[in-house]
């Protein structure tokens, strides 16, 4: 009985292997080609009303995750974790108002209530926790070095509640060293608010600038809509400016009279309220933690060593604080572009590479969650690779391939590894009029392929340009260029062979990057260390990955001034200049408070340890 219960699964496992075989056969005998109908009709559905913009943390974003996974299996790729093609991990996303928010004062022993929500609003990256004590009322809450302007000068505001004006002084003057009618990075809240912290503040009260915005309405900022870090670290409110004005009233001075004495001369008029005013304030805002997932699928190839290819698959749900139409915020961003385009790349690539030869080294198919919220995805993957990261011979990302024009495409990262330009010209040759731009050869950027640039492994970044639906709801399927998408896939493909089966594996070259000169600090951007153009040049590459408190490091620039004085990869920064810094938008103010070529001491956690060294600043160019 045992002998033939062994014998009849030995010849049920050989004709399961055989019609394995065969299947094989026929699927690559059929090879699978890429069609521009075809990629458009994935666009479609990552785009489509129902997946509402596929935001982190929303169930739509699983949804989507769920519709690539089933399309990995159905090219024939293998799952890594277990039989499950999603890697989870977990994200802190969007905040959220609590039911405690409550705010009091009292002057001269009279306790009043403001409403919440009529009369006062947390902001979204406000704190969590008490706000109580001692006011202080520091004008437009800025300090800024290169206007010689500075409205901290002669208060301390340790320990107390500074009250704010909205926006910056002279506004609507085209003469003012403030620019005039454009609003420096000093009238953004997040600067506001950090700046307020450096100087030892405990909690912010914002009030509209009421004196220069006469007859318009005094409303407050509306919950979710503002660009900030996930937490700032102190209580950060927006309350109606008239009840500031009864408190400026009781320490004798009138609200209107001071604010336009600062746009007069440009000089403070701080001063510590009375200590029969105070404020007794409880600010309830929870952070959401869930677990969102990378879509990970793997093609076998004839040894261990492997490529990548990836896309991200989030994008901004309804907008909230990071659309580019602040005014439909709260209606869904498509996303077509971004990056329902390159994520159906992914997917009709996984199709194309299944249905051909095995190929010398295996590709990685990987979709990645929460780039929009800082290449959370791709930052979790390479910290966490389902294969060894030693065997990735290269990336190749695309994200926004959707809108090729004239016929261009842009490639970055050419300079990340050897002969990596030379084999994206053997590549883009002959190939239907479509044009390669070389436009960056660092590999760094503001997309996922970053994330591999800092584990030192070759990328390749493939982009077909910003447009004017960028992050704006109208970023939908009928823009999408979809035969352009389809010849940047094949530009991909054979990119993709020539790594996967033909050439030598490329070495990865660390660039010498010039010093960048544009970034930002919201969304995706690898900002803190990059700035806008002007300032100083510190030379870091944060991970966005989120730390207890302090920017880590993912990569230090070659020959940077943190490099050269002995910063690394993987260091947590938590001290600048004598000022804690909590977040990256602490870091990116501190940065421009400071000029090219002075020196700062900063203080990073190096595992257990922690080190000091001084920086000398650069000069962005």
């Amino acid at each position: 009985m045992r002998y033939n219960w062994f014998r009849r699964v030995a010849a049920f496992a050989a004709f399961a292997s055989l019609a394995a075989g065969l299947a094989v056969s026929e699927r690559r005998a059929a090879l699978y080609e890429l069609l521009p109908e075809r990629y458009l009709e994935h666009v479609k559905t990552l785009s489509s009303e129902g997946m509402r913009g596929r935001g982190t943390g929303m169930p739509e974003l699983d949804q989507a995750a769920r519709y690539v996974a089933r399309h990995f299996k159905q090219a024939g790729l293998e799952p890594l974790t277990g039989r499950s093609f999603l890697q989870p991990f977990a994200v802190t996303t969007n905040a959220r108002l609590g039911k405690r928010n409550r705010f009091s004062y009292v002057v001269r022993g009279q306790r009043s209530e403001a409403p919440f929500e009529t009369a006062f609003m947390p902001f979204n990256f406000s704190a969590r926790g008490e706000m109580t004590g001692q006011l202080v009322f520091a004008g437009y809450g800025i300090t800024a070095a290169e206007y010689s302007y500075d409205d901290y000068a002669g208060i301390d505001a340790r320990g107390k509640i500074v009250l704010l004006l909205r926006h910056e002084p002279q506004e609507f003057d085209e003469k003012s060293v403030f620019a005039g009618k454009v609003y420096t990075e000093h009238a953004q809240f997040f600067s506001k608010v950090t700046n307020a912290k450096a100087h030892g503040a405990v909690g912010v009260i914002l009030i509209s600038d009421r004196a220069a915005h006469e007859g318009e309405p005094d409303e407050l900022e509306k919950f979710g809509r503002t660009v900030g870090p996930a937490n700032a670290g102190i209580p950060f409110v927006h309350l109606k400016a008239e009840i500031a004005e009864t408190w400026i009233a009781e320490a004798g001075r009138n609200l209107t009279s001071i604010q336009k004495e600062i746009d007069a001369d440009l000089k403070p008029r701080s001063f510590v309220l009375p200590d029969s005013i105070r404020v007794e304030a409880w600010v309830d805002v929870d952070r959401e933690v869930k677990t969102v997932h990378n879509v990970v699928g793997y093609l076998r190839g004839q040894t261990e060593e492997y490529v990548v290819l990836g896309a991200h698959y989030d994008h901004l749900g309804l907008g909230e604080q990071f659309s580019m139409a602040p005014s439909l915020a709260g209606t869904p961003h498509p996303g077509a572009d971004d990056n329902a385009s390159g994520t159906s790349g992914v997917i009709e690539l996984a199709y194309y590479f299944a249905s051909r030869p095995r190929l010398k080294r295996g590709l990685l198919f990987v979709a990645f969650a929460g780039e929009e919220l800082g290449l959370l995805g791709s930052s979790f993957l390479v910290n966490n690779p389902p294969l060894p990261l030693g065997r990735a011979v290269a990336m190749l990302n695309m994200d926004m391939i959707g809108r090729v024009k004239d016929g261009k495409v842009y490639v970055g990262g050419v300079g990340t590894g050897a002969n990596l330009r030379q084999l994206m010209e053997e590549a883009g040759a002959d190939l239907n009029g479509l044009r390669i731009d070389f436009s960056d050869a660092t590999g760094y950027g503001s997309s996922d392929h970053t994330s591999f640039t800092t584990k030192q492994v070759p990328v390749l970044f493939f982009f077909s340009g910003l447009h004017g639906d960028y992050h704006k709801p109208s970023d939908t399927w009928d823009k999408i260029n979809s035969s352009g998408a389809t010849e940047v896939l094949r530009l991909v493909a054979r990119a993709a062979s020539a790594l996967a089966d033909g050439v030598e594996r490329p070495q990865f070259v660390r660039v010498r990057d010039p010093r960048p000169s544009h970034g930002a600090v919201a969304g995706s951007s690898a900002a803190g260390g990059q700035g806008t153009g002007y300032g100083p040049y510190f030379g870091s590459i944060p991970d966005f990955a989120e730390v207890p408190n302090g920017v880590k490091f993912a990569d230090v620039r070659e020959d940077s001034p943190a490099a050269q004085a002995g910063l690394k990869g993987g260091d947590i920064l938590f001290e600048f200049d004598g000022k804690p810094v909590g977040n990256l938008y602490d870091f990116t103010y501190l940065l421009r408070s400071r000029k090219p070529g002075d020196e700062v001491l900063v203080k990073v956690r190096r595992g257990t340890e922690t080190v000091e060294t001084r920086v000398v600043l650069g000069q962005r160019k």
